[in-house]
């Protein structure tokens, strides 16, 4: 399967019956006990992204792109925390979403833009880019180059979170695929952890904080890495 039969799908999904299923489960209304526990691991993975961004002390004006924002859900506080942020997402809808929930919570805010934008098609320059839960749609040859692309808009911070291969969910998953259900339209790739690092290293960066989500049905390794020929090492952002 190709990068654009996989965006496409993605795309097609998230603008369809994905949409519907993914906004409960990001959202706070009735759920089944499944999205639940899916629900409770993302918000871990936002929790955990939010805390190492607050430990830096140097939110407000900061520049952060949220590649693959879904529904505002780390956009959001972020933005309420003063940062200025540019957040997209392949999907037509969940951006439309976002921008709804973004308008209640903090009325017109100047310091939050929203788009619809292909990760690969992102521009511009950021001090943090952080993605969030996307990876898992794409094979790691591929997840490499959205990464490559994520670094280069990067000035000195990349955090991103990715289903990671062990033997354990490597089962789990072969057994989920003897069950399929009308949810399971996109595929999930998990991918080895020594690979992400990897790829981040060839494009500049090294890793400075990681966390793990580990619930019954959601499983997620975050990396934070920095830009090793920047000035603003980690050092430098926590103090």
């Amino acid at each position: 399967m190709t990068t654009t039969d996989d965006k496409t799908i993605v795309k097609d999904y998230f603008n369809a019956t994905g949409f519907d299923r993914w906004r409960r489960i990001y959202g706070d209304g009735e759920v089944n006990k499944v999205q639940k526990d899916i629900r409770i691991g993302h918000q871990q993975t936002i929790a955990t992204t939010l805390g190492w961004l607050r430990e830096d002390g140097n939110l407000k004006g900061l520049s952060i792109c949220d590649a693959g924002c879904g529904i505002g859900s780390l956009s959001i506080p972020l933005a309420q925390a003063g940062a200025n942020v540019f957040a997209s997402d392949i999907s037509e809808k969940m951006v439309g979403e976002a921008q709804q929930i973004a308008k209640q919570v903090l009325g017109d805010p100047s310091n939050l833009t929203f788009a619809v934008r292909d990760l690969e098609q992102l521009t511009g320059k950021y001090h943090t880019v952080i993605c969030l839960d996307v990876l898992i749609h794409y094979p790691t040859q591929e997840a490499a180059k959205m990464i490559a692309h994520l670094a280069s808009l990067a000035e000195s911070r990349l955090i991103i979170s990715f289903a990671p291969k062990t033997v354990l969910l490597s089962l789990l998953k072969k057994i989920g695929e003897f069950f399929p259900g009308p949810s399971k339209t996109t595929r999930a790739y998990q991918h080895k952890e020594s690979d992400i690092i990897a790829i981040l290293e060839n494009n500049g960066f090294s890793i400075q904080r990681n966390g793990m989500t580990s619930t019954r049905f959601y499983f997620s390794r975050i990396l934070e890495a920095t830009r090793e020929n920047s000035q603003a090492s980690h050092s430098v952002l926590v103090a």
